[in-house]
Order: C-alpha cells, then structure tokens, then sequence
C-alpha cells in the first residue's frame, strides 16, 4: 500500500484513544505521511473536514474506537473507497476491530501495510432515501441530493422525548405490498448490522460473507409478524400510515437521518458503496467472535467428540 495521505480518528472522551492518535500520527509523519487527527463521537464528526482538507484524496484511514465509531468511518469513507484499519481503543463490544492486544507494536502494522501483508475485507452497504410522494409536500421538505448509507441498519421508528410511540407502517418489497406492522419500527440490516440490533429484536444471525438484507419488526404488536431475509437486489420500501404523528425519524447505524412524514416513504437497497476494512489477523473465526462477543454458552452439559481428529 502506498501511503501518502491518511486519517486519524479516536473516540470522543478517550484518552488512552487520544494518546494512541497521537503516538501513530507522529509514527506515519516519520514515514512521510501526511496526517489528519481528530475526534469523532455523538457530537464530533471530523470526515467532512478530513475529506475537504485532503481534496477527498485519502489512502488510509485508522479508527481508535468501538464499533461506533467504525460504523461513522465506513458511512463517510465507503463512497471514496478508503481502507479502515479498526482497532478497538476505548471501544466496548468491537466486532468490527482488532483487538488492543493484538496491535500493541504499531510499527510493525505499518511495515505490514507498506509491503502489502494485510487482506481486505469488503462489506455490504444498504442507502437509502426519503420519496416524497404527496405533491404538497414537495415545497416544504427539502431533499437530501445523495442516498444516506449504512454498514449496519436501516431503521425506521419513532423518537420522541415524552411518550412512546407505536409506528404504524407498510412494508412494500420491489412493488409488493408484504405486510402492515404495528410497533416500535421495523430494522432493515445488512449481514454485518444482523449481530447489532437486529439480534436484539430477535432477528436473524446472518454471515458477512453474504449479501443479503434482513428486514425485522421492533416489538410488533401481533405474534405473528416475525423476521424475513431476501436477496440484496430487492427494493424494500417502507410507507408510514399514521396521518397525525409527526415523530417518525428515519435512522442509519443508530443515528437520525431524516424525517419521515405522512405522503413519503423510505426506498432501501443495496448500495454499490462497499466498506474496506483492513484485516492483520491471520488466524480469526466470525464463530468464535459470536461466541465470545455475545457471549454464548451452548449446552448446559458438554460431552466429548470422540469421533472428531
């Protein structure tokens, strides 16, 4: 990899991250590149910045963070396809980073990186975007040009600071009507966002190495709605019923995008945009990480496979 320009975010609040930035940033400076370093959190957002001051010319990015924060990085760098190295530094459940332990020697990641000893994952986005179909809306709500991406979900579900709302909502998929819901919302999540809310809605596990979209209702209020899976080329589009809440909100990786009003509705599909994650381990298992990140115990009683080598 040849490294010319990179960034540097850690974790808002962090201080072993902000120390961590600052040692790698004085590292790659010694090695000729030019460095960018900033914070990024719920209230810190340092890529706008990052790909103006580059002239959206980035070659590395690393991430001291959580999930959180790779999440932010892969939404803003997936359209200029820069490669993130994720490493979890003050970051809770990581599944998206390398373990702290595991990247101690950062000299040795950037004779990896420079000599090409690393492979590239790429992983499934979903975009969407907000149709306003009632005409009269039109001269009100102002529409964003570019789709909002997502690594992890697509959710639609009401916030509101004094009461909890139950979101009346349509599924459509590719033109077909598919079911009403009547609930907390309905999660629409890539394989990689499946082990992140959609599995806390009791949704289904499915493996980042497909492409696939699960679409799976928030608390629906009839035993019957479950969670289903289709192919990544469908077009999921989700219509909001309810004439009088105003509440309903438009969310991607867990932070607000948009509003969502009565005569619109959310089109969600497969992005073109992939992220680029950077991968140094050499021996990792996606089962062993399910294991150990959400803490799975199997049976009660173990017993010995004697037929196994």
């Amino acid at each position: 990899m040849n490294i010319r320009k990179a960034i540097i975010a850690y974790k808002s609040g962090s201080q072993i991250g902000k120390d961590w930035a600052e040692r790698c940033s004085c590292e790659l400076e010694a090695l000729g590149v030019k460095v960018l370093m900033g914070p990024t959190g719920a209230n810190d957002n340092p890529y706008p910045v990052f790909i103006e001051s580059l002239h959206r010319e980035i070659d590395f990015a690393l991430v001291l963070g959580g999930d959180g924060a790779t999440l932010g990085a892969a939404r803003y760098l997936a359209r200029l396809a820069v490669p993130i190295l994720a490493i979890n530094v003050g970051g809770h459940l990581g599944f998206l980073t390398h373990a702290i332990e595991d990247c101690q020697n950062t000299q040795e990641i950037w004779d990896r990186l420079l000599s090409d000893r690393f492979a590239i994952e790429r992983r499934m986005m979903l975009e969407a975007r907000v149709i306003t179909v009632d005409k009269g809306l039109g001269t009100y709500i102002c529409q964003p040009q570019e789709p909002f991406l997502c690594l992890n979900e697509i959710c639609v579900k009401p916030a509101s600071p004094d009461r909890m709302v139950t979101a009346s909502l349509e599924l459509e998929i590719d033109g077909e009507v598919v079911d009403q819901y009547h609930g907390d919302g309905l999660i629409v999540a890539t394989p990689t966002g499946s082990t992140s809310y959609t599995v806390a809605a009791n949704g289904p596990i499915v493996h980042p190495g497909m492409h696939a979209i699960a679409i799976t209702p928030i608390c629906p209020l009839s035993l019957s709605s479950r969670a289903i899976v289709i192919p990544p080329k469908l077009t999921v589009s989700i219509w909001p019923l309810s004439t009088e809440d105003l509440s309903l909100k438009l969310w991607t990786d867990g932070v607000i995008a948009s509003s969502i009003f009565h005569g619109q509705r959310v089109d969600i599909r497969m992005s073109e945009h992939q992220a680029q994650f950077i991968v140094l381990r050499e021996d990792y298992s996606y089962y062993q990480a399910l294991r150990q990140k959400l803490l799975w115990t199997g049976a009660r009683v173990r017993y010995p496979n004697q037929n196994r080598d």
